[in-house]
């Protein structure tokens, strides 16, 4: 049975254009990044060629047979991460495929990306698009407390004196910025929430959370750091605007995340949005 989580039609709110030129983007590096690894395992068998031969009649052909079987496997590998992009489901043993993207192919993308004139947040962007897109097709649905939402310092208004890192509900709700929405939306769907000034701090969080799923609000470089330091817990990514510029009175698209949270609680949205018992009136009865 597939338990993957069908991609919304509407919500995870981004510029549908956008998010089709950054997967195509990282399409294209992985393609490019193909033909580059394939180029070297030729390369590594023709050049030593004749010294296998020396060393056995036969030892040649079992070179050939190896590094053919290296390009095979990455050939195969590419064209189900590519039908995977498209399809938005998983296919054959995807299941570690996230892995692999993350561990191995988007610090080679970076490289490969620069030494064609692809910009390094452009890369990214193309990083997180693809990440979210296995997030949705490999992750089952989950219980709001195994849910959480993981925020930037920098979306709290610069005046603001409250601290709200350690607990983000000292928010005094003056709405000068979106930290007050955010708590709305944690507590309409008794979600937690969590504010980091940093990726030390992210990480603690998410050793004491231990959640399951989490849903990141960032800009490229937190997000794409931040999904490597949590795999193997699936991060799904949500950018931050930048209005003033980077790392001040940020933004982010409130139907964005509550998009993303829909699509991760299913059917538990109906559980967290019953009213819960009054303390009191149990106690009278």
């Amino acid at each position: 049975m597939n338990h993957s989580l069908p991609i919304p039609k509407k919500g995870l709110k981004e510029n549908r254009s956008d998010q089709v030129s950054e997967k195509r983007t990282f399409i294209l590096l992985l393609l490019f990044t193909c033909v580059v690894l394939v180029g070297l395992a030729v390369i590594l068998w023709v050049i030593p060629y004749v010294g296998f031969g020396n060393i056995h009649p036969k030892l040649p052909l079992i070179m050939a047979v190896l590094f053919a079987s290296v390009v095979l496997f990455l050939i195969g590998g590419s064209l189900t991460l590519v039908l995977t992009i498209i399809r938005g489901r998983n296919l054959f043993f995807n299941r570690r495929i996230r892995g692999v993207v993350i561990r191995f192919l988007f610090p080679m993308l970076v490289i490969l990306g620069k030494c064609i004139g692809i910009g390094t947040d452009q890369v990214r962007r193309a990083f997180v698009a693809v990440n979210n897109q296995l997030v949705l097709a490999e992750t089952k649905m989950v219980r709001p407390g195994r849910l959480l939402i993981l925020l930037p310092h920098c979306l709290q208004f610069h005046e603001c004196i409250v601290r709200i890192t350690g607990t983000i509900e000292n928010c005094k709700a003056c709405g000068k910025c979106r930290i007050k929405d955010l708590v709305g939306l944690s507590k309409k769907y008794r979600v937690p929430i969590s504010v980091a000034t940093g990726g030390t701090v992210a990480r603690r969080i998410v050793v004491d959370k231990r959640p399951d799923i989490i849903i990141g609000v960032a800009c490229e470089r937190d997000l794409t750091s931040g999904i490597q330091d949590s795999y193997p817990i699936p991060v799904f990514g949500i950018f931050n605007k930048r209005p003033n510029g980077p790392c001040y009175d940020t933004d982010v698209d409130i139907e964005s995340v509550e998009s993303a949270m829909k699509a991760f609680l299913g059917k538990s949205i109906e559980e967290s949005e019953r009213p819960r018992p009054d303390p009191v009136e149990q106690a009278v009865r």
